[in-house]
């Protein structure tokens, strides 16, 4: 059984995780975790639990583990993991940071993008970069996971295949996304109030977005050659959910059967990359609640361009349900497991 540690407990990512391991036959939660001084149970936060977890959230610093933790989940924003990462690792548990503390392995790149210094800069070359249908190999022994970023699972799924295979030129990609208002966290804002939120639609951080050079840094990876590309965000009046519509220029004629074989194939065997089979994008709605990364793949032969949109949950595959997924990678499990199931879709 994996003993299962949960810092920030109370957000809507130490949610996701929690709710995946309590569907996990092979888990259980030690502890759990948040900032506030506030030790209710954990359904006093989210009623929907009771009757399914009565753990207590504890404070930061001062919390008892029922047993020594295997994993640590930091479901935590930027500059956490950095800070108290190691002292787990030391202790020999394997640690999951959702945030992008540990995604890049320059710290000058993560200090360019998120404007301070990396608290840590010796762990980034330890840290795996958390997109198992990429990276699996490298998951299965590490240590510490920088689990993937929200808008860059989409993008980096939607267009690894095209520049793995040289289909795409890697210059001049346009990246459209559009997001839920959840994948802002809970912390309350004027501009998430309903009054404003509601009925209106407005891009963010136009050219500064932190998710760019984790974008970039992952498509130049697979591609062997650099990637540049422009990424907007848009934030879009719904709960959950994320949208990326990802043009890229071809570099040679191709027709659609031709190009949305490729996909197929270069994601068969994974159980939650799923590729229309005719280039109907179903939405969002269609991967609600669950891990499922949804692709359609069509070709604009009139302007030579490809357009991949990717369709995903951006609380479960956008966050917590890649950190279950690379939890099963990195302990020899059925990555299935805790995730395998439809979503809400009515």
């Amino acid at each position: 059984m994996i003993h299962a540690k949960i810092i920030g407990a109370t957000g809507y990512g130490g949610l996701g995780i929690l709710e995946g391991l309590l569907r996990h036959p092979e888990a259980t939660i030690t502890s759990l975790v948040a900032r506030q001084d506030d030790t209710r149970c954990i359904d006093a936060f989210f009623p929907h639990l009771r009757g399914f977890c009565d753990l207590s959230v504890q404070v930061a610093g001062r919390e008892t583990d029922s047993a020594p933790p295997d994993v640590v989940f930091f479901a935590t924003p930027n500059g956490v993991g950095m800070k108290e990462a190691r002292a787990y690792l030391d202790r020999g548990c394997r640690v999951i940071d959702y945030s992008g503390d540990f995604r890049f392995k320059d710290p000058a790149v993560y200090e360019a993008w998120y404007g301070v210094a990396h608290a840590d800069p010796e762990l980034l070359a330890q840290a795996v970069y958390g997109l198992p249908e990429l990276y699996r190999a490298d998951i299965r022994g590490a240590r510490l996971v920088a689990n993937v970023g929200c808008f860059a699972v989409g993008a980096i799924l939607a267009l690894a295949p095209a520049l793995k295979h040289g289909l795409i030129e890697p210059t001049g990609i346009v990246i459209d996304g559009k997001t839920a208002v959840s994948g802002a966290g809970k912390a309350a804002k004027p501009s998430f109030h309903f009054p404003h939120r509601n009925e209106n639609v407005e891009a963010y951080r136009i050219v500064e977005h932190q998710h760019t050079p984790e974008i970039e840094t992952y498509l130049t990876d697979v591609a062997g050659t650099p990637v540049t590309l422009t990424f907007v965000a848009h934030l879009v009046p719904t709960t959950r959910g994320i949208l990326d519509t990802c043009y890229g220029r071809l570099t040679r004629p191709v027709s659609n059967e031709e190009v949305r074989a490729l996909y197929r194939d270069f994601y068969a065997g994974e159980r939650f990359v799923r590729v229309s089979e005719d280039g109907t994008c179903h939405g969002t709605g269609a991967v609600l609640g669950s891990n499922f990364m949804d692709l359609a793949v069509n070709v604009n032969a009139r302007t030579g361009q490809l357009i991949v949109t990717a369709a995903e949950d951006n609380l479960v595959k956008g966050q917590a349900g890649s950190a279950l997924q690379n939890m099963n990678v990195m302990f020899g499990l059925d990555e299935r497991l805790g995730l395998d199931h439809p979503g809400l879709y009515p």
